[in-house]
């Protein structure tokens, strides 16, 4: 647990009524510590309650064009490898991810359940969007059925457009502008990522910052500490380690991208 507040508050305690003042400011501020450590824990249910939901995601994606395809099955089959299950979460898995493929079938329900999973934790939202993402773009460009899916459990994560557009320029798709509309009208529709003629030396840095390239020093830097702050795979807790190993391949991409730019513009 963070004792920031408890420290905090007894400095300006004693500031203010020297230590009988500090003692007082410390235990309010313990209070408060302890208030928000209650409340991140709530927020994040134990780390296999994703498991089902997210697999019947996935299982949704690949039939969202109308046939599941190899690839998708594939990348289905490794996560369970990667995330560790056992036979009968594996058995679950797979149950799960044939629900979802299912005609017809209405991602609403699934979506809210990792909506209520992720909790407050945007740093739990980056993993479960990046393991979708990775069934989206199976087979290339996605289809606008595949896109609707993944904006609309970005939107119901309190994802932006602009960090859903970074997390794809950080596995080589760019956002297409002519495609971008307002949260009240893209997460029913279709489209808005085509892929890039990728550089050599990797993604545009400015997208996977999610900024423009006209951004001051300072933009950057902002984009930059709360980019990392976000994708930090410390932050994790008792995620999985595929999910932690994404964070940390995550937090590698913004730092490069950083260091490009400031070699770019010639800051520190």
């Amino acid at each position: 647990m963070s004792y920031t507040y408890t420290l905090w508050f007894a400095f300006f305690g004693l500031l203010i009524g020297h230590l009988p003042g500090a003692v007082t400011g410390a235990v309010i501020g313990f209070v408060f510590d302890n208030l928000r450590y209650s409340q991140r824990k709530r927020a994040t249910p134990e780390a296999g309650g994703f498991v089902g939901p997210l697999f019947t995601l996935l299982g949704a994606v690949a039939k969202s064009d109308g046939r599941v395809s190899e690839q998708e099955i594939a990348i289905a089959e490794r996560l369970m490898t990667r995330m560790g299950l056992d036979a009968e979460q594996r058995r679950q898995a797979v149950a799960s991810f044939n629900v979802g493929k299912q005609p017809e079938f209405d991602v609403s329900a699934t979506i809210a359940a990792l909506r209520n999973w992720v909790g407050l934790r945007r740093d739990h939202a980056f993993p479960v969007l990046d393991v979708v993402i990775e069934t989206v773009l199976a087979e290339g460009n996605p289809p606008p059925e595949k896109m609707a899916i993944l904006r609309q459990l970005a939107y119901a994560l309190r994802i932006s457009d602009m960090e859903l557009m970074a997390l794809m320029a950080m596995k080589g798709y760019a956002w297409n502008a002519g495609g971008s509309r307002s949260h009240g009208q893209a997460y029913g529709t279709g489209g808005g990522y085509v892929p890039p003629q990728r550089a050599p030396q990797g993604p545009d840095p400015y997208a996977v910052l999610g900024i423009d390239r006209n951004a001051d020093e300072r933009a950057i830097k902002r984009a930059y500490r709360k980019l990392i702050s976000e994708h930090h795979p410390d932050r994790l807790g008792d995620l999985p380690e595929d999910m932690r190993k994404r964070a940390e391949a995550r937090a590698s991409e913004i730092n490069a991208a950083y260091d490009r730019i400031k070699e770019m513009r010639g800051f520190k």
